[in-house]
């Protein structure tokens, strides 16, 4: 049987630098029993939500499961909040260490908080400065203080926008220092409450608490793990204008990843936006491209935001011009073709898509046939990938099960469950599968518990650890037992499609676990 092909390292769980294993004392025990069963319900909450929106419902219908979805996401973050404060008070907190692509890393936070920001009518815009390495690091850590951060700047910023950007901040060849630099266009910090928000239960202002929904946990435990990484966080008032700067910075070892590409160098572009975020966020990462921005040139970025009433806006006189839209604006791309636009990007802008619709205006311009991919801003429906795909999932919370099945199923798999390790034992012993997604915390038999009696009888399927938990010590445990991956709950549509691609042959259909 033909050779599985894998499109991702054999292991993606790095164990934390540690000297011992995880510690075993009463409050770790507790604190992990804790997550996981406040987590659990929320998560199932959340998901099921999730799908509800999804089905055919009337604008009230609609309306109410959002809000109750609003409302449970809230309460999962003050629970999050919760769990790592008393595991920070605790000194019970480990972090993992591995390379962290800065990038993707920004990306993913400005896209998780893009649809929150563009309801509030927010530009949210992200860069990495091009002189900045990646690094090693926890980059679940180092994705909370950004989220964090960002997060806070979106909720307490009522228009104008947020700018999230990643610079090198001295330090030496080995160990650069980075700094995380969050700025929005909101009220700002009073010079006052500027120590007292990084308390625990501080706030700017008495009413904040009451306004905004928050126990003002966030950014007490943003200072703890800024601490525990070495590093320092502070606000202060934006410099180019009004609203607030934070910035965390910290020390970290260099990673030894390849130079990130340059495929702009020579191409010269324009950038036409009334927001300044946007331009500087355009401006940074075509630069970072290698690219080079002018007031003339012969391709031309242009923001919709410029677009007066609804009304198109006139196109320059020459050149290719490329269209900046936000992700509600997608409804405007048949008309904006049909104005001679030659492409468009969705905002936060990446810089992977930018580059690439930039060379193939430019190619035009120079009359040459520039192959574009398939990329995330494109708007074409994707076709089932994963049709076909034999999935064993093993999992004992109903609700739990019910949501990844559904998931599972809407990418073409075919899906088979088990309520535990037991049952996922004697299931694999006269069926096969391409895939198994393995639920932590299971009664009778638990999943690192069947994961190495499996493993001892020589089962080589993949397996995707589940769990409601994002503590390192999971993580630990899933490599240890011979799990290949991990998600956490609750599942989301893409991480679960990114899982399927990593550990499945989707190309030829051969057996995932053949030899």
């Amino acid at each position: 049987m033909a050779q599985a092909r894998r499109t991702h390292a054999p292991t993606e769980i790095t164990p934390a630098a540690r000297p011992g294993a995880p510690s075993d004392a009463p409050e770790q025990q507790f604190l992990r029993l804790m997550s996981h069963e406040m987590r659990t319900p929320l998560n199932g909450v959340i998901g099921m939500l999730g799908l509800l929106s999804r089905t055919k419902l009337d604008g009230a219908q609609r309306a109410y499961a959002e809000a109750a979805q609003k409302s449970a996401e809230h309460l999962l973050g003050l629970v999050n909040d919760l769990l790592d404060f008393a595991r920070l008070e605790a000194g019970a907190l480990e972090f993992d260490a591995s390379p962290v692509d800065l990038e993707g890393l920004t990306r993913g936070v400005a896209e998780l908080l893009s649809p929150k920001a563009h309801d509030k009518g927010l530009e949210l815009v992200w860069s990495v400065a091009a002189d900045a390495p990646d690094v090693i690091a926890d980059e679940g850590r180092l994705r909370q203080v950004l989220f964090n951060l960002a997060g806070n700047a979106v909720k307490f910023t009522d228009r104008g926008g947020v700018r999230l950007t990643v610079e090198h901040a001295g330090g030496t060849a080995a160990r650069p220092r980075l700094a995380f630099v969050i700025d929005d266009t909101g009220p700002g910090v009073p010079e006052e409450a500027r120590v007292r928000i990084f308390d625990e239960f501080g706030h700017a202002d008495a009413s904040d608490a009451a306004r905004f929904d928050g126990a003002g946990l966030g950014l007490a435990v943003v200072r703890r793990l800024a601490q525990a990484m070495g590093g320092t966080v502070a606000v202060s008032d934006r410099p180019d204008g009004p609203g607030a700067r934070f910035r965390f910075e910290a020390p970290f070892p260099v990673a030894d990843t390849a130079p990130r590409a340059r495929p702009l160098d020579g191409v010269v572009v324009a950038v036409r936006t009334p927001d300044p975020f946007v331009r500087q966020a355009a401006t940074a990462q075509i630069e970072a491209s290698g690219g080079r921005v002018a007031r003339q040139a012969g391709v031309t970025l242009i923001d919709h935001a410029m677009a007066e009433d609804g009304a198109l806006m006139v196109r320059p006189s020459q050149g290719e011009a490329i269209i900046l839209l936000k992700p509600g604006e997608r409804d405007l791309i048949d008309r904006y073709r049909a104005a001679g636009f030659h492409g468009y990007l969705i905002k936060p802008l990446r810089r992977a898509s930018l580059a690439e619709r930039v060379l193939a205006a430019a190619g035009r311009r120079k009359g040459l046939t520039v192959a574009v991919g398939r990329g995330p801003d494109d708007d074409r429906v994707t076709p089932v990938a994963f049709k076909g795909l034999r999935v064993l999932l093993v999992e004992d919370n109903p609700v739990g099960a019910l949501l990844a099945k559904t998931l599972l199923r809407r990418e073409g798999c075919v899906v088979q469950t088990a309520a535990d390790g037991h049952e996922a034992l004697l299931t694999l012993k006269d069926a096969r599968f391409d895939l198994i997604f393995m639920d932590m915390r299971m009664p009778r038999m638990d999943g690192p518990a069947a994961v190495r009696a499996l493993r001892a009888r020589g089962e080589r399927t993949p397996i995707v650890a589940l769990t409601a938990n994002a503590f390192a010590e999971d993580r630990i445990a899933c490599l240890e037992a011979g799990m290949n991956d991990h998600l956490t709950k609750p599942l989301e549509a893409d991480a679960l499609r990114a899982a399927l691609t990593r550990w499945t042959n989707v190309g030829n259909r051969a057996k995932v676990g053949a030899q």
